[in-house]
């Protein structure tokens, strides 16, 4: 399959990209979407596999990776798109009686805490003006969209996760009103991490297919206060 080349920048001048979780599939589309982008003039990368000692779970490492990118900055845009629906090899609870402790608090430290420390650190690299920071998120986190229940730590995770990203939003626009956080749901793409759920699911989306459509998304948005929710097709998703 050819893939697509992106028909408009995200910025209509030149800019610079950080794409954090780079090795997953959406993060990989990601940084080859930035490649076909000509305004984009530097992508910085940002992973477990690619770079040292990283991890969500551990602070001084995120810290350590930030400091390296600085040197490479400031950016227009950075990509979070780090995550896991698996941890340990056990998937999303089906009821309250599957519920256990550690597997929570697990899911709470990659998918929420993990997130909030990266934004913590990796903020201060976002440049002035017109910039945008994007976190992908999931639709199952939404309270009010919430309609089958289950999946207890991953929705509850991520439902966090939105509310930590719509609080950081409130406090860094004070500096930089032209700042857009989102949460971006890219859909049910085909990686190792929807692979034991995707017979459920209707369409399956090639991660080329995703990251345009949440590029496209990106570029519609417009500033305001707080932060963005939206899916890959650019309509808005209620908390």
């Amino acid at each position: 399959m050819t893939t697509p080349s992106i028909s408009t920048s995200l910025f209509p001048q030149d800019y610079q990209a950080l794409v954090i979780g780079s090795s997953g599939a959406i993060g990989n589309a990601f940084v080859e979407a930035f490649q076909r982008d000509p305004n984009c003039v530097h992508i910085e990368i940002v992973s477990r596999k690619g770079s040292e000692g990283f991890e969500l779970t551990d602070s001084d490492t995120i810290c350590k990776q930030a400091s390296i990118a600085a040197s490479s900055g400031p950016f227009q845009v950075i990509i979070e798109a780090t995550g896991a629906l698996t941890i340990n090899g056990v998937g999303p609870e089906k009821s309250l009686g599957s519920i256990d402790q550690q597997q929570l608090m697990r899911n709470f430290a990659i998918n929420a805490v993990g997130p909030l420390l990266v934004l913590r650190h990796f903020a201060p690299l976002l440049a002035p003006g017109p910039s945008i920071y994007a976190k992908l998120s999931a639709r199952v986190g939404s309270i009010a969209d919430n309609k089958k229940g289950g999946w207890y730590g991953y929705r509850a995770a991520k439902a966090a996760l939105n509310m930590l990203l719509q609080t950081a939003a409130i406090e860094l626009q004070r500096k930089n009103p032209q700042l857009r956080i989102v949460a971006l749901q890219p859909g049910t793409v085909k990686s190792k991490l929807s692979q034991p759920f995707a017979a459920s699911v209707e369409h399956i989306l090639e991660p080329h297919e995703s990251v345009a459509g949440m590029l496209a998304a990106m570029r519609s948005l417009n500033s305001k206060s707080g932060a963005h929710f939206v899916d890959y097709r650019g309509e808005t998703i209620r908390w």
